[in-house]
């Protein structure tokens, strides 16, 4: 049985999380897994990687993983993600997540329902999942393009390696200290991988697409600003052009480094393989960052942080044996986290790889069971919450912002 100090409720409770785990007007709760000590192994083997390399870089697995909803003042609740957008439903046979966050999800709700005559969304999906399957909810989600994963359907054993490493070209151990990294990514855990390595060094170029620029530009501008302090060039470069598609690829083959969460096939419309790109240039390091793998079958379902969590084990389980929601999407930190690990360790034995990066890998790495820990005690204390485990005593606190314009 773990020692009292290492039980994951008190450290859940200290980071953030708890705050934003469970239901509003209930005690808070926290995740079975020792996720923050998992998060403080990868923070402490990336802080290594990049000393190696030049620049150690220290990270605060709380702020890392619960800066977002500090900026954004979220709050737990319940079966509802704190940002709002996914929700876990009751299907016959177990739960499911589903996320509305686009127009595009919102409309396509009709098709994946059979309700046509219903203004809440929402309300038709809670009834067409009490009417069948989690898996079948799920399929004709992602058959319209609308994220949705059962619970628990990626599993990886503690331990498990939650990026898979493909040796495509030849290594390069004369690089310096500040690779090129190109972020073709957008949102939030490609962007923190090329965050935490400009933080080390790194000379991050961020590209865009003219025609359909980073979504995230529109969203909370403290977080913008915190997750692209780093990027030390901008490009707008129009895809849907020949010499913009050229442009692309000449940004490419001269990098260091290239991030993506692109599905492979739009990649292949720009005239972009990454496995050409890698085997061409020696020591090359790319990052294909999806939701569910490369080889994923069926092939390119979409997935965004809450659901992908959800997909990965990675809830908290309520006062009557049912799954809340963990956090605020943390399959995005915790994903970006383990690129940029990634990232640094390939650089150090010489590049040449492909990463291929999982969301709910990631996430059913950090959700696996470990151990045995005592029953955690949350009760009210001085007009808010307390864990109490033995003689041990910690608050619920709040998470904590990053500090936005420090670097």
């Amino acid at each position: 049985m773990a020692a009292e100090a290492d039980h994951p409720a008190l450290a859940w409770a200290a980071s953030g999380g708890m705050w934003l785990t469970g239901w509003p007007d209930e005690a808070p709760v926290a995740p079975d897994a020792p996720v923050l000590a998992r998060v403080g192994n990868t923070a402490r083997s990336f802080a290594e990687l990049t000393a190696a390399l030049g620049t150690g870089v220290v990270v605060d697995p709380a702020v890392l993983l619960f800066g977002r909803a500090a900026l954004l003042g979220l709050e737990r609740k319940g079966r509802t993600s704190p940002g709002g957008s996914c929700r876990l439903l009751r299907a016959v046979d177990g739960w499911v997540a589903v996320t509305l966050a686009r127009d595009d999800d919102i409309d396509a709700v009709p098709a994946i329902t059979g309700i046509r005559d219903s203004d809440d969304p929402w309300r038709s999906l809670e009834t067409f999942a009490h009417t069948t399957t989690a898996t079948s909810v799920a399929e004709r989600a992602q058959l319209v393009g609308v994220p949705a994963a059962v619970l628990g359907e990626s599993a990886v054993s503690e331990g498990g390696d939650p990026i898979r490493e493909l040796p495509i070209g030849s290594q390069d151990a004369t690089r310096g200290a500040s690779p090129v990294v190109v972020d073709l990514s957008s949102l939030w855990a490609g962007p923190l991988c090329s965050h935490l390595l400009g933080q080390a060094g790194a000379h991050v170029i961020k590209v865009e697409s003219a025609h359909r620029p980073d979504g995230a530009r529109g969203g909370n501008q403290a977080f913008w600003t915190w997750l692209h302090a780093h990027d030390r060039e901008e490009r707008l470069v129009d895809f849907r052009s020949e010499a913009g598609r050229a442009e692309l690829r000449a940004i490419v083959e001269r990098a260091d480094v290239v991030i993506e969460a692109s599905r492979p096939r739009a990649l292949r419309q720009l005239g972009v393989v990454p496995e050409e790109v890698v085997a061409a240039t020696p020591g090359k390091v790319w990052v294909s960052i999806t939701g569910y793998g490369r080889d994923d079958t069926p092939a390119e379902r979409v997935a965004f942080g809450d659901d992908a969590a959800v997909a990965g084990g990675l809830v908290a389980w309520d006062a009557y044996g049912a799954p809340v929601f963990c956090g605020d999407a943390l399959a995005d930190p915790l994903t970006g986290l383990c690129a940029a690990a990634g990232v640094a360790g390939a650089l150090a034995r010489g590049g040449g790889v492909l990463l291929d990066v999982a969301m709910v890998d990631v996430s059913a790495c950090f959700a696996a069971p470990s151990g045995s820990f005592p029953a955690a005690d949350v009760a009210r204390a001085d007009g808010g919450w307390e864990v109490r485990i033995d003689g041990a005593r910690q608050p619920v606190l709040p998470p904590r912002p990053p500090a936005v314009g420090v670097t």
